[in-house]
């Protein structure tokens, strides 16, 4: 019986674990051997060891063959920082959206889900456009102003870290909302009840029962909404402009325009180290949270 098990357990997995191999372990292992090889003349790889693809990014290069510039770092933070605002802004627009979503009756709950799952219905192309309309000069916001004396001369809303903020926010509300909206939906409301009935006011309940609680979903969100965000190339490129440079028009650039394989690898090894790191911190920490707060979320008020 166990053989026969595992034969089922494997066909089952078989199919899904060869289209990993093919597609995303074959894909990875060569962009990390391009990343250590060097670049061709005119394009392409050279078949040599050449680790100084990653000196010209951590500033360990050999001046020999490469020159450590530190434009890339800046681009390194820039992204993460634009990554990171655009994980609290989704978390701000979510969190409230979901509890008033929850505690809707079931055909509004519906209909409201169907909203946030509504645009992936369009494309991202034309949906970024149209946020092209809407912030530049002539849109309708600075129209808005003008015409209410607010401003004399229209604002420069577009090709901005504002404008790519906006941008990954309108795009990324559906990846943070859908996990936050399944732990609200799981919340044990007779928690916060008993919390309040034993002296806590709002402010402690919430800190200590009810964010503990959807901790999780937080934590999901913000893992699935910042990892795309952090090697997005589209909206910088489209809301951007060529005023603010981000990883994934970096690694683009690199790619397509200098023709670099080996330096846009690097890049892509040095995101995907990023992700990875991010990953294991938020596995940890959610981890070590679960484990501080379980015993004590039905005591939270008392606390």
């Amino acid at each position: 019986m166990m053989a026969r098990d595992r034969l089922q357990l494997g066909l089952l997995l078989g199919p899904g674990l060869v289209f990993l191999a093919v597609f995303f372990l074959v894909p990875l292992g060569i962009m990390i051997v391009t990343s250590l090889l060097a670049p061709g003349l005119y394009g392409g790889v050279e078949w040599e060891f050449y680790p100084h693809s990653f000196g010209r990014i951590l500033g360990f290069a050999d001046p020999a063959f490469e020159e450590f510039d530190p434009v890339y770092l800046e681009i390194f933070f820039r992204s993460m920082k634009i990554a990171a605002l655009t994980v609290v802004a989704t978390l701000l627009v979510c969190y409230p959206a979901a509890f008033c979503i929850a505690t809707m009756p079931p055909k509004w709950k519906g209909f409201c889900l169907f909203l946030i799952a509504l645009p992936f219905f369009t494309s991202l192309i034309v949906r970024l456009f149209v946020w092209v309309l809407i912030l530049r000069q002539a849109g309708p916001i600075n129209g808005l102003l003008m015409a209410t004396g607010l401003i004399d001369r229209p604002l420069e809303m577009i090709y901005s870290e504002g404008a790519i903020i906006l941008g990954m926010v309108y795009i990324f509300i559906p990846f943070m909302f859908m996990p936050v909206y399944a732990s609200v939906e799981k919340l044990d409301w007779t928690l916060v009840r008993a919390s309040q009935d034993l002296g806590a006011g709002p402010v402690r309940t919430f800190l200590r029962v009810i964010l503990p609680l959807t901790a999780p979903g937080i934590i999901g969100g913000s893992v699935i909404v910042f990892i795309p965000a952090l090697g997005n190339f589209i909206v910088p490129a489209i809301l951007g402009g060529a005023k603010v440079m981000m990883l994934g028009n970096l690694i683009e650039q690199q790619f397509l325009s200098a023709r670099n394989w080996p330096f846009g690898s690097a890049l892509a090894m040095m995101v995907l180290s990023i992700m990875l790191v991010a990953m294991m911190a938020f596995v940890f920490l959610s981890g070590r949270r679960n484990r501080a707060h379980g015993p004590a979320v039905a005591e939270g008020g008392a606390a």
